[in-house]
C-alpha cells in the first residue's frame, strides 16, 4: 500500500525553438521545487495532506534531491492510473500553518511518437471510458456533424487535432475555464489547456481511439530560473498498431507556427506529475474523486479544505 518516504528516488521525464526542433531529439535537466502551506488553521489543529509526486519512466527521470515534510512522508499509489502520491498527516503550528516543500531533480526528454508497444486489453479499455467531465457522446460529438472522418486512425487523430484547434480559443476569460469540461468546451469555444485536451479525448474515445490525460506543469522555454505560475496538461492518443501519440493542442493555438510540431511531439520543457481523471488517493480521501490531481489536496475534520487557504509556489532551476 506505501511505504516510508525515506530513501525514495525515482525518475521523470519539460518547449525549444521552432528551427531546432527537426534535430535529434532533446532533453532539459532542472530542479523542480514545490513549495505550499497550509493556512488558517487553529494551532494544534491536525490535516491529512497528499501531494502528487512526478514519475519516472521513458521521458523523464526523477530524484528527490531536498525535502522539508511537516510529518512522517508515506510513498502510496492510487490503483486506477498508478499515480504515486506521498501522504502526510501533521498539525498546524501555532501560527496555524502546516508547511511543506520538495525539490525534484528532473531530466526531461523531448517526447515524439513511436512504435507500437504492448500494454495489457484492460489498460486500452480503460482509455476508452468517459470520465465525469469527459463524456464519449452528447454535446463534444455535434463537431463532428458533416464531417467525412478517415478510417485511418492516424489520420484520423489528426483530423481531430484540427477540429479542437480551430473550434477553440486559448482564453482564461470570466468563469468556466480549467475545469476540463468537454461540453463547457464544446459549447464556449474557448479555456485552458484543460479544456483542449478534455475536448480531444472525447472526440477521439468516441472513435473508439484510447486517450489519456497527462499533467504537469510548463518551463519557460528560455533556460534560467524562475517561477511556475501554475499547471500544463497534454494529451496523448493510440492508433491502431502504433504507440502513444502525444498532442498538446493548446500550445499550438498559441503559437501556430508550431501546429505540425504539436502533433507528435513535446518538447522537454515541462515536467509529467500524474495521468488520468476522477482519482480516488492511497490512503482514500474522504472527499469525492479528485477531477484532477496536480495541486496538493488537503482534508481537516473528514473534509476537503479550501483550496484557497492552501498557499502554492512552484519555481524551477535549470541545472546545466
Amino acid at each position: 500500500m506505501c511505504r516510508m518516504l525515506m530513501g525514495f528516488a525515482c525518475c521523470l521525464v519539460a518547449f525549444p525553438s521552432a528551427d531546432t526542433r527537426a534535430e535529434e531529439p532533446k532533453s532539459r535537466h532542472f530542479d523542480f521545487r514545490y513549495d505550499f502551506d497550509v493556512t488558517d488553521l487553529k494551532p494544534g489543529q491536525v490535516a491529512r495532506i497528499w501531494m502528487p509526486v512526478p514519475p519516472s519512466n521513458d521521458e523523464q527521470a526523477v530524484s528527490i534531491v531536498g525535502r522539508q515534510l511537516a510529518g512522517e512522508g508515506r510513498i502510496g499509489k492510487e490503483s486506477k492510473y498508478g499515480n504515486q502520491i506521498i501522504f502526510v498527516e501533521a498539525a498546524a503550528n501555532s501560527d496555524g500553518r502546516i508547511a511543506n516543500s520538495i525539490t525534484y531533480r528532473i531530466s526531461r526528454n523531448e517526447v515524439v511518437a513511436g512504435p507500437a508497444d504492448a500494454i495489457p486489453d484492460s489498460v486500452a479499455v480503460a482509455f476508452l471510458k468517459p470520465d465525469a467531465m469527459v463524456p464519449i457522446d452528447g454535446k463534444p460529438l455535434t463537431l463532428l456533424n458533416g464531417k467525412n472522418l478517415p478510417s485511418d486512425q492516424d489520420q484520423l487523430g489528426r483530423t481531430l487535432y484540427d477540429i479542437v484547434n480551430h473550434h477553440m480559443r486559448y482564453s482564461k476569460e470570466g468563469t468556466g475555464w480549467g475545469r476540463g469540461d468537454s461540453e463547457w468546451a464544446c459549447e464556449s469555444g474557448f479555456g485552458n489547456c484543460s479544456d483542449f485536451h478534455s475536448l480531444f479525448i472525447s472526440l477521439a474515445r468516441s472513435q473508439k481511439m484510447p486517450a489519456k490525460f497527462e499533467i504537469g506543469f510548463g518551463l519557460p522555454e528560455k533556460h534560467g530560473k524562475g517561477d511556475v505560475a501554475g499547471y500544463h496538461c497534454w494529451a496523448k492518443f493510440r492508433p491502431a498498431g502504433r504507440g502513444w501519440v502525444p498532442v498538446d493542442i493548446s500550445e499550438a493555438n498559441k503559437n501556430p507556427k508550431l501546429t505540425d510540431y504539436y502533433y507528435g511531439h513535446l518538447t522537454p520543457d515541462r515536467v509529467t506529475f500524474g495521468t488520468g481523471r476522477d482519482l480516488v488517493l492511497e490512503p482514500k480521501q474522504t472527499g469525492p474523486p479528485l477531477n484532477f490531481f496536480v495541486y496538493p489536496y488537503v482534508e481537516v475534520d473528514g473534509k476537503p479544505y479550501a483550496a484557497e487557504k492552501i498557499k502554492r509556489h512552484f519555481s524551477f532551476a535549470d541545472v546545466e
